[in-house]
C-alpha cells in the first residue's frame, strides 16, 4: 500500500466506516475538474442519484485525492465506490483496454461515435468481465472529444516529429503510438506536464481541445495539429464487492443514474471543442491551428498499422477477441 494511500485510508477511516454501516453517502473521484467533461458527468449522476433516492454523493475532482494512480488503487481497495479513470491509465492494470489507444480506430462522426459506445457488444458485455477480473465493475464509458496534438514548432510528417519529446500517459500502447508517429513518447505525470513544457523537458502533449483550453496548455504551446487520430475515451466503475452488496433496487438506481449522464454529456460535447478553440484564440489571437488533410494524415494512418500489431503482441488471443470485436461493433454503426 502507498503512503498516499495509508494517508487517505487514516483520513476516511470513520467516513467509510459509517459508508459501510449506511451505505447513504457515496464517493466518486475523477481525473479532471467539475466543469470539465467528467466533472459535468459526475455532476448528472449526482443529480440523479439524489433525486430519486435518500443516497447522496460526494465528488472529488482531480487532484484532491492525489493522481490517477491513487484514486484507482484507492476505488480497489473500497475507500472510494466509483472513479472515472481513461483505459489511458488502466494499460497496465487492464491491458485489453489499450484497445481504444490504436489510432484511427473510432469514428470522428459525432454520431456514429455516440451509437458506438452505446451498443458496443465490446464495451457493454465484454469489458464488463474484463473490469471484474480486477475487483471493478465497469458501469459506463463515453466519449470526451477528438485528441488534437500541441507541440512548440508545426508538423504535417512523421519525420516532422523525429526528436520531439511528446507526453503521454504512462500507457504502453500510447507510447508505441507515439514512436510510430515518429516522435519521442515521454510518459509523465499530469502535474507536471505543464511545467515540463514550459521549460521544454517535453515539447508537445496530446488532449481533448477542451482540456487545451482549460489546463492552459495552449499558453506553453504554439501550434494545435489536428491529425484525427483518435477520440479521448474514459471508464466509469464501481469497486465490485461494494456494488455487489447493493440491493436490486439500489444497482437499477446506479444503472439509470449512469444511462441519465451518458446521454447528457454526449450532447453537452456536441460542439464542445470548437467552442474551446475559440475561447483559446481569444486568448492567444497567435495561436496556429492546422488541420492535416486526408493525404498528410495518411502516413499517421500506414503506422496505425503497426500499433495494432503491438496491442495483439501485448494482450495475446483475449486481446484479438476484443478488436475483432470492437470493429465488428464499428462496422455495424458506419453502415
Amino acid at each position: 500500500m502507498s503512503f498516499k494511500l495509508k494517508t487517505v485510508v487514516a483520513a476516511c477511516a470513520l467516513s467509510v466506516a459509517s459508508v459501510g454501516a449506511m451505505a447513504d453517502t457515496w464517493r466518486y473521484a475523477f481525473e479532471e475538474s467539475l466543469t470539465d467533461v467528467q466533472g459535468e458527468y459526475a455532476k448528472e449522476f449526482k443529480a440523479y442519484i439524489e433525486e430519486n433516492s435518500d443516497h447522496s454523493l460526494q465528488l472529488f475532482p482531480y487532484g484532491t485525492l492525489g493522481e490517477s494512480a491513487d484514486i484507482m488503487e484507492q476505488a480497489q481497495a473500497g475507500i472510494l465506490q466509483f472513479v472515472d479513470q481513461s483505459p489511458g491509465f488502466t494499460g497496465a492494470l487492464i491491458p485489453e483496454a489499450q484497445v481504444f489507444f490504436i489510432p484511427y480506430l473510432l469514428p470522428e462522426n459525432h454520431d456514429e461515435l455516440v451509437s458506438f459506445f452505446r451498443n458496443s457488444k465490446a464495451i457493454n458485455e465484454d469489458f464488463v468481465d474484463v473490469y471484474a477480473e480486477k475487483g471493478l465493475e465497469l458501469l459506463s464509458m463515453f466519449p470526451e472529444g477528438e485528441v488534437v496534438i500541441t507541440t512548440k514548432e508545426p508538423f504535417e510528417t512523421p519525420d516532422d516529429l523525429n526528436g520531439v519529446k511528446v507526453r503521454v500517459m504512462t500507457n504502453p500502447l500510447l507510447v508505441e503510438s507515439y514512436k510510430a508517429f515518429g516522435a519521442t513518447p515521454t510518459p509523465l505525470p499530469w502535474g507536471e506536464v505543464y511545467g515540463g513544457l514550459q521549460t521544454n523537458i517535453i515539447q508537445g502533449q496530446e488532449n481533448p481541445m477542451f482540456w487545451v483550453e482549460s489546463a492552459k496548455m495552449f499558453e506553453v504551446t504554439d501550434v494545435i495539429t489536428f491529425t484525427g487520430h483518435n477520440n479521448f475515451t474514459t471508464a466509469v466503475m464501481a469497486n465490485k464487492p461494494f456494488f455487489d452488496g447493493l440491493s436490486d433496487d439500489d444497482q437499477a438506481l446506479i444503472r439509470d443514474g449512469m444511462k441519465a449522464a451518458f446521454d447528457h454529456i454526449v450532447e453537452y460535447q456536441r460542439g464542445l471543442g470548437e467552442r474551446s478553440l475559440e475561447k483559446i484564440k481569444e486568448q492567444k489571437p497567435e495561436i496556429q491551428v492546422n488541420r492535416l488533410t486526408q493525404a498528410q494524415r495518411q502516413p499517421f494512418r500506414d503506422a496505425a498499422q503497426e500499433v495494432e500489431a503491438k496491442f495483439i503482441e501485448m494482450t495475446g488471443e483475449r486481446g484479438q477477441v476484443i478488436l475483432d470485436q470492437f470493429k465488428a461493433d464499428l462496422k455495424a454503426v458506419q453502415q
